[in-house]
């Protein structure tokens, strides 16, 4: 790829229910892995990458909740799902030669480093691809809102959201064949619209700190680097 690039410094939020493939509940490897390579042919056009990884492949809090649970251990309990996507993750990536690195919200020295600005700014700059794990490390907080917040942190120039689809729709595609799909929307529209992409916590994050949320469809392979290359297809939300 030739073309110039749009964002050199980007986070990517990956759900865990991409993690699935066609499975159920947990991990397909051969999914992570392509995931993996889509982020390792990013990172080859010279983009800096960190990643915020969801857990809902294995836990959701608000599931507990729902049945009369304590949503805080529930939210807990998902917090380590995404502990493990990371590992998973970094796995696939180490694989393939990429030099990637775990920091997790919730202190766990035994497993992965525990997550600081200042260490995450040192990893990126070492070249290495950051995965954040642990949410934000507070419950009530979904893994979007983490995107957000950490995008903000690393000073990301873009806030990638992968999804099951190619953009954002005024309804879910694959229930209304008609509903109308957007190319670009603001952060106002977006929350006005009550279009259900991210959290409002989430894009309200994004748009006090100006990062644009680009909404891409994490199943089609080599999507994240065309985009970036500014081709791809995409509904970005911007200011």
């Amino acid at each position: 790829m030739t073309a110039e690039i749009r964002y050199r410094r980007v986070l990517l939020k990956v759900s865990g229910e991409a993690l699935m493939g066609e499975q159920g509940f947990g991990i397909d490897v051969a999914v992570v892995d392509r995931i993996a390579s889509d982020i390792a042919e990013a990172r080859a056009l010279g983009v800096e990458i960190s990643v915020v990884i969801g857990g809902g492949n294995i836990f959701r809090g608000v599931a507990v909740a729902s049945k009369g649970g304590d949503r805080v251990t529930g939210d807990h309990m998902g917090m380590l799902g995404t502990v493990i996507n990371a590992l998973a993750l970094r796995t696939s990536l180490t694989k393939m030669g990429v030099d990637a690195i775990v920091l997790s919200a919730i202190a766990m020295p035994e497993i992965c480093e525990s997550f600081t600005q200042r260490a995450a700014l040192q990893h990126q700059a070492a070249g290495r691809v950051v995965i954040f794990a642990g949410g934000t490390g507070n419950p009530f907080f979904t893994t979007d809102s983490a995107g957000a917040l950490r995008a903000a942190e690393m000073g990301a120039a873009a806030l990638f959201k992968g999804t099951q689809v190619d953009g954002i729709y005024s309804a879910d595609p694959k229930l209304q064949p008609d509903a109308e799909r957007y190319d670009k929307l603001t952060h106002a529209e977006v929350l006005q619209r009550g279009l259900a992409v991210m959290d409002v916590a989430a894009v309200a994050l994004a748009r006090e700190n100006h990062i644009p949320i680009v909404v891409f469809s994490i199943h089609q392979k080599g999507e994240f680097a065309r985009i970036l290359a500014g081709a791809g297809r995409a509904t970005i939300v911007s200011d």
